[in-house]
């Protein structure tokens, strides 16, 4: 039947986002070192084999379900072009902190296991490097040369943000509003510190 091929990839298609959804669970609930492919086989109710059939190993499983999570974020996070480059990160930094409340153990296990782990490590430094970009890139304007100073301040600030939401996760003693004026505030600061005036001066024009 013609329609046959089409129905068996969505068959398979659906099966892997299970798997996906399922990683994103056993991931927050559970360390990466704790985990191991017979495990998530049986969780999954599947043989060892049929896993690996989707997923060659375990970082590659790892990296499908922070993938998922990064697509859902990244398309969140999206600046809207037609607002001053202060409000685009507010923004962007908003919808990031609500997201980081709805996934809070996923949030704390990654950073953790980024610690522990050098492929995850990989993973999460390829984030921050295209964050990082993405922020210069507004600022500047995509494919403009950054200045080695500004580059630092914004990726140790990137440092620093994740450091700043773990004590807000685990204290809980700050509003949204509030962390979200303190991260703007600090990007302002090491930008200024890095002696780039101009690029406050376009980041922070309203």
């Amino acid at each position: 039947m013609p329609d046959g091929p089409a129905y068996r990839r969505l068959d398979v298609d659906a099966r892997r986002a299970q798997l996906v959804a399922l990683g994103e669970r056993l991931f927050t609930s559970s360390s990466y070192s704790e985990l191991s492919m017979a495990r998530i086989a049986r969780e999954a109710g599947i043989s060892k084999a049929l896993l690996y059939h989707y997923f060659p190993s375990k970082q590659a499983y790892f990296e499908a379900t922070l993938q998922a999570a990064a697509e859902e974020l990244r398309a969140r996070t999206e600046p809207d072009a037609s607002l001053p480059p202060v409000q685009q990160l507010e923004r962007s930094l908003d919808v990031y902190l609500g997201w980081i409340e709805e996934h809070s153990e996923a949030y704390n296990k990654l950073i953790i296991t980024a610690g522990e782990v050098a492929e995850v490590r990989a993973l999460v430094e390829e984030v921050r490097a295209a964050t990082a970009q993405r922020i210069l890139g507004g600022v500047l304007g995509d494919g403009a040369p950054v200045p080695p100073g500004a580059r630092t301040a914004v990726r140790g600030w990137l440092w620093f943000m994740d450091g700043a939401c773990l004590d807000w996760i685990a204290h809980g003693d700050l509003t949204r509003d509030e962390l979200r004026r303190l991260l703007i505030g600090t990007l302002v600061g090491a930008l200024m510190a890095s002696g780039d005036h101009e690029l406050v001066a376009a980041l922070t024009a309203s």
